[in-house]
């Protein structure tokens, strides 16, 4: 039976984009409690660490925490962490170097500060580690994605524990970012729509968007709840393209209680989301259980050398994300499929040519990392 929590949840994963504008000390020298700011001894450190790798001629896929230490960041990523895993569940991190760099090399700074955070996952068709978020040359194999395209995108969770996005290029008109916290969002469906969360927390299928592999199916099969709670902690699973798409590949269409659902969810985050603008050189991090991230629309941009870029890095926290009611759909259940969700290790044993193994039902084998 589906235990759908009927609780106001107080800790500081929920908030409201409102309320840490007012908590900010006045703009423009205040700082803001959700931003951490790279100094030059960090970006001097982050410097002798991409200098000792290419000194080895490491690739990116064989850089580790160890090949590239950062004791003098340590205190600032333990900070990362915390916030990402108990805290609000996002930081902002703002000065990370890209001027002055090639992309390869802007690729080994970022990979390197990210294995410090969690284990970097593989994310589209190509199993790459990297994936450049940009409709021009550099935009990789993503199947049905809509991944870099100017429009909109609206509030939603990606796919494996934290989602971290660096700004190499901006559209020239600035397209602002979103994060809004889901159990925010919880927090205004239990109070106004109550009778709206059984069905959160039953779910939906997810499609695969013609990602997945020989032998798998077009979607998961199975439902993935949007909510869900265990140890008196709700996690959220919220992504309307891959939910509707399931639907249409079913039915023909979204059937018209399931566009409502969308619709409530979908305004309910807009109103309670937090607009971050978005720089070269800033780092986004986000806890894929309890915030959601979009931006706003851009114009289309003709010239490839001012196309908006940015690169994406999936993390799986190190052990336990957080207490889950079944961890192979809520955690697993809609990233492990084609060349999706592997670790580099297993990029490395090239394991990610094979399919991912799952139990008799279709679910992932939560043991295989």
């Amino acid at each position: 039976m589906t235990i759908v929590h009927r609780e106001p949840i107080t800790d500081r994963s929920a908030w409201t984009g409102a309320d840490l504008l007012a908590e900010s000390a006045p703009e423009p020298a205040g700082a803001r409690s959700w931003e951490v700011t790279l100094d030059d001894a960090g970006r001097a450190e982050l410097a002798d660490a991409l200098a000792r790798v290419e000194a080895t001629g490491l690739p990116l896929s064989r850089i580790d925490r160890d090949a590239f230490a950062l004791p003098g960041l340590a205190p600032t990523l333990a900070t990362v962490r915390d916030e990402l895993r108990t805290g609000r569940g996002f930081v902002l991190l703002r000065g990370f170097p890209v001027d002055g760099y090639s992309i390869e090399a802007v690729e080994k700074l970022y990979w390197g500060l990210c294995s410090h955070l969690g284990t970097g996952m593989t994310q589209n068709s190509d199993a790459s580690l990297i994936h450049y978020v940009t409709d021009g040359a550099l935009r990789p194999n993503q199947g049905k994605r809509g991944v870099g395209s100017p429009l909109r995108s609206s509030l939603h969770v990606d796919l494996t524990d934290v989602v971290s996005l660096l700004c190499v290029r901006q559209a020239p008109d600035n397209p602002p970012s979103w994060v809004a916290s889901s159990t925010e969002i919880h927090n205004r469906i239990l109070a106004r729509h109550p009778e709206a969360l059984e069905a959160f927390y039953h779910g939906f299928e997810w499609d695969r968007l013609e990602e997945h592999g020989e032998g798998e199916s077009a979607t998961t099969g199975y439902r993935v709840p949007v909510f869900s709670q265990a140890g008196g902690q709700v996690s959220c699973r919220y992504n309307r393209y891959w939910m509707a798409s399931a639907l249409k590949r079913r039915h023909g269409e979204v059937p018209a209680d399931a566009q409502a659902l969308f619709d409530l969810f979908d305004a309910t985050a807009d109103e309670v989301r937090l607009e971050v603008d978005f720089q070269p050189g800033d780092v986004q991090f986000v806890n894929n259980y309890t915030v959601l991230h979009g931006r706003a629309a851009h114009d289309e941009i003709p010239e490839e050398a001012r196309k908006r870029v940015l690169m994406r890095i999936w993390l799986d926290f190190d052990g336990e994300a957080r207490p889950m009611v079944d961890e192979a759909v809520v955690r697993y259940g809609i990233v492990r499929h084609g060349a999706l969700g592997w670790t580099v290790d297993q990029l490395n044993a090239g394991a990610h040519r094979g399919r991912h193994p799952r139990q008799a039902d279709g679910r992932p084998v939560v043991a295989a990392r």
